[in-house]
């Protein structure tokens, strides 16, 4: 019988990662079987989904102890079966709270467990090395300043790149974008990006449609773009507009497109996570915002190692785009700073050289690395 390798993967991005991981591992290896946690990109290229990986999309300390007693039966029934019917290797996608857990279990039982994604303690809670150390056969990193971090714990780890400086185009055509999206000549066009969790666009719909109408009033001929996730995730927008009916804001709600919202704005505001690097891949000026319960944001700044949460910032290694975070994130704070990029083309071209090398620096073919540093630990494993 074909190899069983067994994974997780907890949200939309990790979905995409794992898809791709999948598709360049069974280029080697096409009779093998994946399953385990996942999301639809997963399941389209064959993976079975024992659990859909939207469970494992919680937000923050308090969203997580809400959801402990599940995810935890969830981490114990897919331990249980493994224990039953061992796979060949188990690759964890990101979702570290989770993997790690699983990933030192399995190492201890004699499968290999390899960890897709670099938890980020290289933005806070570096004690974690000495554990993963003890979790992990096999750390797969995204970021160029990571693999060191590992090499000095005795972790064996491997730079991969990031899978979306590979399918990212180097220059994004805005104009055809435009055309694309029938968005006619005219003032400035924005994407705002709420985030793909509900509890994310719950803290932000309201902020960003007050943040859209100061910007209306400066711009009246702007166009806002709102690019949203989900079915849960459009509701919930469309019922802050309400809210704000009175306003007779110029906003346009598309499902999903985000990357084609952003190629086509000329500023994007956007929630600290992917996105963030998404905008910086295609270029895009932006202003990075979140907010989350207040305890769970002072535990993380407590706890922190880095002055920014945006990833353009930290792979600079210096504020290339304003962070506007938590009880600073007003309407007026966000407008203001969106503003600032309109129509300054010496910053604009700066940025723009900026986030063209980081494009560059992370575009190395991450699946195929990916699977060429999984493959070892698979040979002579086949059921």
């Amino acid at each position: 019988m074909g190899l069983r390798i067994a994974m997780v993967a907890g949200e939309a991005s990790s979905d995409l990662l794992a898809s791709h991981l999948i598709k360049a591992l069974q280029r080697h290896l096409p009779d093998a079987e994946f399953f385990g946690i996942g999301g639809p990109k997963m399941q389209a290229v064959g993976f079975k989904a024992l659990w859909p990986a939207e469970k494992l999309a919680v937000h923050g300390y308090v969203d997580a102890l809400k959801n402990y007693r599940e995810l935890s039966g969830i981490r114990s029934s897919l331990l249980g079966l493994l224990k039953k019917d061992p796979p060949a290797a188990f690759i964890g996608v990101d979702a570290p709270d989770f993997s790690l857990w699983l990933e030192k279990r399995l190492k201890d039982r004699g499968i290999p467990a390899i960890h897709f994604v670099s938890p980020s303690i290289w933005a806070w809670r570096k004690g974690r090395l000495k554990g993963i150390a003890r979790a992990v056969s096999h750390m797969l990193c995204l970021f160029p300043f990571e693999p060191e971090l590992y090499r000095t714990a005795g972790v064996p780890v491997s730079y991969v790149g990031h899978p979306l400086a590979d399918v990212f185009p180097l220059v994004p055509d805005r104009e055809a974008m435009r055309e694309t999206l029938q968005i006619s000549p005219g003032g400035p066009v924005f994407a705002f990006l709420p985030g793909s969790r509900q509890s994310e666009v719950r803290n932000l719909a309201d902020t960003y449609i007050a943040t859209a109408a100061l910007l209306h009033e400066r711009h009246p001929d702007a166009r806002f773009l709102v690019p949203l996730a989900t079915r849960e995730t459009r509701m919930l927008f469309e019922e802050a507009l309400r809210r704000h009916a009175h306003l007779d804001l110029p906003i346009r709600i598309l499902f999903g497109h985000a990357v084609e919202a952003m190629i086509a704005a000329d500023v994007v505001l956007v929630a600290s996570g992917t996105a963030t690097l998404e905008a910086a891949l295609l270029k895009r000026p932006m202003v990075i915002t979140y907010k989350i319960g207040k305890w769970s944001y002072r535990l993380m700044r407590r706890l922190a190692y880095l002055p920014w949460v945006g990833l353009p910032n930290v792979l600079a290694g210096r504020e290339v785009v304003p962070e506007v975070l938590q009880d600073a994130a007003t309407p007026q704070a966000l407008a203001d700073a969106l503003d600032g990029w309109l129509g300054d083309k010496d910053k604009l071209d700066e940025l723009n050289r900026v986030f063209t090398d980081m494009h560059l620096q992370l575009r190395q073919d991450t699946a195929a690395k990916a699977a060429a540093a999984i493959l070892p630990y698979l040979q002579g494993r086949a059921r």
